[in-house]
C-alpha cells in the first residue's frame, strides 16, 4: 500500500513537472512590427487613437517608435514601406478594453472610422463567446479588433 502511494506521488509529481516545463518552454508574444510608410501619421495614430504608451526605443534613429500594448508586449512601428497595401480583416491584430463603448466614444471624438466585421455598422459584433468587438484600420490599412475580452 505504502510503494502504491509513492507510485503515485512520484507519478503525479513528474506529471506535475512536465506540465510546467512544457508551459515554461512555450513561446510567448515579445513585440509586433509593422512597415509603415509615414512614421509621423502611424505613431500619432497608436499613440493618439489606440492610446498606447510610447515606449524608449535604442535606434535613435528616426525610423522608429515602440509601443507598448501590453505588460511584457511592444509595438514596433518602422518607417519605409514602399506603398500602403490593402489587407484582408482576416489578418489583424487584437487588442482588448475595459470599457468597449467608452472606447468607441473616443474613436467617435476622434472622427475614426470602425464597425462590425461586416462593416456594415458602427454596432460592435459579438463573438459565439459573449466577446464584444469592433474593426478599424491604421493609416496603412492594417486591421485591428478591439474588444472587450476580461481574460
Amino acid at each position: 500500500m505504502i510503494k502504491k502511494t509513492i507510485a503515485y506521488s512520484l507519478f503525479f509529481f513528474f506529471a506535475c513537472m512536465a506540465t510546467v516545463a512544457t508551459a515554461q518552454d512555450r513561446p510567448k508574444t515579445d513585440h509586433n512590427a509593422l512597415y509603415v510608410k509615414d512614421l509621423s501619421k502611424s505613431a500619432a495614430f497608436y499613440k493618439d487613437v489606440m492610446l498606447l504608451e510610447v515606449i524608449p526605443e535604442p535606434f535613435h534613429d528616426g525610423k522608429h517608435v515602440w509601443f507598448r500594448t501590453g505588460e511584457h508586449s511592444q509595438l514596433h512601428v518602422i518607417q519605409g514601406a514602399a506603398d500602403i497595401v490593402q489587407h484582408d480583416i482576416n489578418t489583424h491584430y487584437a487588442y482588448s478594453v475595459p470599457d468597449l463603448a467608452a472606447f468607441t466614444k473616443h474613436l467617435d471624438e476622434m472622427h475614426v472610422k470602425y464597425g462590425n466585421w461586416k462593416g456594415d455598422s458602427k454596432a460592435p459584433q459579438v463573438r459565439p463567446d459573449g466577446i464584444k468587438q469592433i474593426y478599424l484600420q491604421d493609416p496603412d490599412n492594417f486591421w485591428i479588433e478591439v474588444n472587450d475580452d476580461k481574460f
